[in-house]
């Protein structure tokens, strides 16, 4: 396994409250979590609609005022099966939309609020040009997520995603130390090649990152490279190689270092 870094020169001790440790694991998610609402932008949209319609906020939240009176603004409807796992049907009250047909009544610029919670992440952030919506949505185009629906459950992401969506939470942060876990899993080539971008844009602004990594193109772009093994589990844990990439491919000791080469002469 290797474990590679890249650090901003300026790095010194930090203390504990300085790191952040982003995994895949889910983050506390629930049929109510969206990446609107993880994000803050639903509230954003919930003002902009309660000042375009002459009507509270609160009666443009699924989470408030405004769900639906039958699934309580899930969307779905949750039947306990007991010994077996619970069983989701899309409510036939409100079509899945989630709000009542009172607040569906209501539209700004010819959208209702479950139109526009509809929309991708991409699509929204250009509807929503000139506001703090856009702003707050943003990190997720950065991070590769702008297919996202901004209503979609939290639930429905994979663990990659989630990770992501946690990334760009806390994409404005400088003088920090990120240590992710895994962060390309998964990804397609341009989408890896985007993260590396990501992040020494993120050590540009003085952040330091660290990543448990197995991408070649990661490693060639990293800064410092730490690698154990030789093997998983019982068969690792041995420092193999300490050093720059460049360093790596002419250490006889490195299991990587020929991959590391390969993958190099190809670009």
């Amino acid at each position: 396994m290797e474990y590679f870094s890249r650090h901003h020169a300026a790095t010194t001790e930090k203390s504990p409250e300085e790191m952040i440790y982003i995994s895949q694991k889910n983050i506390g998610i629930s049929l109510r979590s969206t990446p609107a609402t993880y994000l803050g932008a639903a509230d954003e949209i919930r003002k902009i609609f309660a000042a375009r319609c002459g009507a509270k906020a609160s009666l443009f939240s699924f989470n408030g005022k405004g769900k639906c009176p039958v699934c309580g603004g899930k969307g779905v409807i949750v039947s306990d099966m007991a010994f077996m796992d619970a069983i989701e049907t899309t409510c036939e009250a409100c079509s899945g939309l989630r709000y009542s047909e009172e607040v569906l009544d209501y539209q700004v610029d010819g959208m209702n609020i479950a139109q526009v919670m509809d929309m991708t992440v991409e699509a929204a952030v250009e509807w929503f040009a000139g506001t703090d919506v856009t702003e707050l949505l943003f990190p997720l185009k950065r991070v590769g997520l702008s297919y996202l629906h901004l209503n979609q459950a939290l639930s429905t992401l994979s663990g990659g995603e989630l990770q992501r969506l946690k990334l760009a939470s806390y994409l404005n942060c400088n003088g920090k130390i990120f240590i992710l876990d895994e962060p390309t899993d998964g990804l397609h080539m341009d989408d890896i090649h985007n993260m590396i971008r990501l992040f020494e844009e993120m050590v540009d602004a003085g952040n330091s990152v660290f990543l448990v990594e197995h991408n070649l193109d990661v490693l060639g772009a990293a800064d410092y490279v730490i690698e154990l093994g030789p093997g998983g589990g019982d068969e690792g844990g041995q420092l193999l190689f300490t050093g720059t990439p460049e360093e790596m491919c002419s250490c006889p000791q490195s299991i990587t270092a020929p991959y590391l080469i390969t993958e190099s002469t190809k670009s």
